[in-house]
């Protein structure tokens, strides 16, 4: 992918240097030159200065050709300008926003843009939100047969029962975050945009799991 970053405080840089090592292309933007010196000296990729709504300053970054932006800058107001920007004008796939007070956190969740509170999330938290496929189980259990995993679905999921999709896949639904905030599911609990599923998987099965996940219900459920 190609991801462009707005803020290279600890978060962006961390998480610039982190898809560089895996192989991805970074544009990151900051007001302030000398916070690209978090990225260290061996970092090639492209760095501008200035801020993450300008037009100008995101072609610089490569905006045009970006699979994912995130503005991770010390600004809300900023940050979440910088991503409406990304996804309606640039039609951005994934757009991530950091956030430093929570209870705006539905509001900017009801625009599709998913957000990242500071104090309970790291930039191994964004790497999930960018690269769902390519992390570890959150948590597996001693004997290694069983794992906890995010998966993505596909948007055709959302109005349908979390209950369809335990049915489809086999497996159980462990949780859900809506708005910031981790909830039980129950029998009635139906998907919505913007959810993050976590869900129980047997060993050997995760990749059958996130293909049936990430394609549209079978049987044309509503």
């Amino acid at each position: 992918m190609h991801v462009v970053i707005m803020g290279c405080g600890r978060v962006g840089s961390s998480l610039a240097r982190s898809l560089v090592e895996r192989g991805h292309t970074i544009g990151i933007i900051d007001q302030n030159p000398k916070a690209f010196r978090r990225l260290g000296p061996d970092f090639d990729e492209t760095t501008v200065r200035g801020v993450g709504f300008d037009r100008e300053v995101l072609a610089k970054a490569g905006i045009n050709r970006a699979d994912a932006f995130v503005s991770v800058s010390s600004g809300d107001n900023s940050n979440i300008i910088a991503a409406r920007v990304a996804r309606e004008n640039y039609g951005v796939p994934k757009v991530i926003a950091r956030i430093y007070d929570p209870q705006r956190a539905s509001v900017y969740e009801r625009l599709g843009i998913p957000t990242v509170a500071t104090v309970r999330w790291t930039a191994d938290r964004l790497l999930r939100h960018l690269l769902p496929e390519d992390q570890e189980p959150l948590w597996r259990d001693p004997t290694a047969t069983l794992s906890m995993v995010e998966i993505v679905c596909d948007e055709a999921w959302y109005g349908n029962a979390l209950a369809l999709l335990e049915q489809a896949t086999g497996h159980r639904v462990a949780y859900v975050t809506r708005f910031g905030r981790a909830t039980l599911p129950t029998p009635s609990t139906v998907l919505q945009d913007g959810d993050q599923v976590y869900m129980l998987v047997a060993d050997g099965d995760e990749a059958r799991i996130r293909e049936i996940a990430g394609a549209a219900p079978q049987g044309g459920a509503a």
